[in-house]
């Protein structure tokens, strides 16, 4: 359930914000989608709760929070908290600018009870405002390829409407457990940080791929953005993943297409355009190809949808 300060601050975007899960009010917690292009720039510190702390998972555009000291940027990909203790955090989504990010609100209340004996090992902006009680604090790093599926699941979690306020409970916690405490640093050989550094730019090559479906970037550009020359990305991609990465995007496309489809909110033309093919031919070629049936059967096809859905719920809990 949303509070009058969220209704009021999000008012501006209209659809463009909706609740997740939870209710800051009754439970201490409250997880928000928000999506939207800004003509004018949104101040989205409105919806900041007295004595709480906001995780923000950042996918796109940008936006600001400061307290008149410090000021922390969210960046595309990105992903922070922000302490907020009497009201007095600034914040700004920037105009001209399409923003995609979802928040975790947390009470005092609710953080210590799931971080109780656990204060010495959180970061250290975090313990600091848990131990004096007042002010202000915030951080922010790097969104991980991990972080960017979670993202994507929490908009449609990969369970049935009775599991799904179990499941965003243990997404909250896997999340706290990530952005709030300080990782302890490890030492590190040669050949495991090649080997780790691959593996992160072939899924930050999945990630930004999965989040552009409509407009990927070309592969020069994908090289650019994860750090390392196009040629040497698509032969580790293809190493990595067992296909190419455009396989992999025509795959990840005819899978939005699909959960398009089952929502039934879409029909095939939208669903077409929605994942960035023009031609309504080459999409349900691919469609057929990819998924087994043509696109306009596929909501009836009893049996694919079936193993569509047991697909999906393996890749994001394999």
């Amino acid at each position: 359930m949303a509070t009058a300060c969220e209704n009021s601050a999000w008012a501006q975007v209209k659809e463009g914000w909706r609740q997740l899960y939870g209710s800051f009010a009754r439970e201490g917690v409250s997880v928000e989608n928000h999506e939207f292009e800004a003509v004018a720039p949104v101040n989205w510190g409105r919806s900041f709760h007295r004595n709480s702390v906001e995780l923000c998972l950042n996918l796109r555009g940008t936006g600001s929070v400061h307290d008149g000291r410090i000021e922390a940027r969210y960046q595309p990909h990105t992903v922070g908290f922000y302490c907020n203790h009497n009201a007095d955090l600034k914040a700004q989504r920037n105009p001209g600018e399409t923003h995609s990010f979802i928040t975790i609100e947390l009470s005092r209340g609710y953080l210590e009870t799931q971080v109780h004996s656990m204060e010495d090992d959180l970061h250290p902006a975090l313990r600091r405002w848990l131990i004096n009680r007042g002010g202000s604090a915030a951080a922010v790093g790097a969104m991980s390829p991990g972080q960017e599926v979670t993202f994507q699941a929490l908009r449609q979690p990969p369970v049935p409407q009775a599991a799904q306020r179990l499941w965003y409970q243990a997404k909250t916690l896997e999340l706290l457990s990530q952005v709030l405490f300080q990782p302890v640093p490890q030492e590190e050989f040669f050949c495991q940080r090649q080997k780790r550094v691959a593996q992160e730019r072939v899924e930050r090559t999945a990630a930004i791929l999965r989040s552009h479906l409509a407009d990927p970037p070309d592969i020069e550009a994908l090289g650019a953005q994860v750090g390392c020359s196009s040629f040497y990305l698509s032969r580790l991609f293809s190493k990595e993943m067992g296909m190419t990465i455009p396989q992999y995007l025509r795959q990840m496309r005819m899978e939005r297409a699909a959960e398009l489809l089952l929502c039934g909110r879409h029909n095939v033309t939208e669903t077409a355009m929605e994942v960035g093919y023009s031609s309504l031919s080459h999409f349900s070629k691919a469609f057929c190809t990819t998924i087994g049936c043509c696109p306009a059967l596929f909501p009836n096809a009893k049996a694919l949808v079936e193993k569509f859905r047991a697909r999906r719920a393996d890749n994001i809990y394999g």
